[in-house]
């Protein structure tokens, strides 16, 4: 069976005191064995402080992006290896916001999740359509395309040491979200697709449903049968909307 997972995307939010507070008010009110796994993703320059505040916890800790590269001169960039040494399990790559407003494209992202996968990090490989896409029926073409392109660089074997995330761009951040069963009918594509591959590398594979999840709608987005838990955005910066949400994954 597999075991779903709520993780927390924070974006470009907080600081260092809202941090501390935000870790201490999910602390305080998460169960002592959750259903789910429980990740949450704050900005690089918090993720040794949460990694402290985290420590023995049922929180794990994740990134929301890596180099492609291992070490050398790239300003700016983080490494899987420095991701790992602060403490990082888990890594996003290919958010849609990295794929629109900086341009990563599908070969640079399934570098990206080669390289936290052989860091031994989990990679939550983000794959999503814009609302053109899926008006003009190209939501499963799309997928397609981001998913292969992992597919072909890491084979499907590596999808066994990470996660899939769902999450159409035309849902996140706007307030609208995919009905349980239109995320169901494309959770259900990407499995099939991952098994044309390796059968049991999909059977077993975790696919998360993001965009606009709340504690409103995530149970019956959570009920679907290839759904396997969230990624959220903004309602992961509310302590007690994101253990709802968290309780919601059964």
């Amino acid at each position: 069976m597999r075991r779903p997972i709520v993780a927390g995307n924070w974006k470009m939010h907080g600081s260092r005191s809202e941090t501390a507070a935000l870790i201490e008010e999910l602390l305080s009110g998460a169960p002592a064995k959750p259903a789910a796994a429980c990740v949450i993703c704050p900005p690089f320059v918090y993720l040794q402080e949460a990694a402290r505040l985290l420590r023995d916890s049922i929180f794990s800790l994740g990134a929301q992006d890596v180099c492609a590269e291992a070490h050398g001169a790239f300003t700016g960039e983080i490494s899987a290896a420095m991701l790992k040494d602060v403490g990082c399990e888990y890594v996003i790559v290919g958010h849609s916001e990295r794929r629109l407003l900086y341009r990563d494209g599908d070969q640079l992202i399934a570098r990206k999740f080669a390289a936290a996968h052989a860091r031994g990090l989990v990679p939550i490989l983000c794959v999503g359509e814009q609302l053109a896409d899926r008006e003009a029926g190209r939501t499963n073409e799309v997928i397609t395309r981001q998913l292969d392109a992992v597919l072909e660089l890491c084979g499907a074997g590596a999808l066994g040491h990470g996660v899939i995330a769902y999450e159409p761009v035309w849902a996140i951040g706007t307030g609208r979200n995919a009905t349980p069963d239109q995320a169901q009918e494309v959770h259900a594509f990407i499995r099939a697709r991952v098994g044309e591959r390796d059968a049991k590398i999909a059977a077993a594979t975790r696919i998360l449903y993001g965009g606009s999840v709340k504690a409103g709608n995530a149970a019956e987005l959570f009920e679907m049968p290839d759904v396997d838990g969230g990624l959220i955005g903004g309602a992961s910066l509310k302590g007690d909307e994101f253990l709802t949400i968290l309780a919601a994954a059964r």
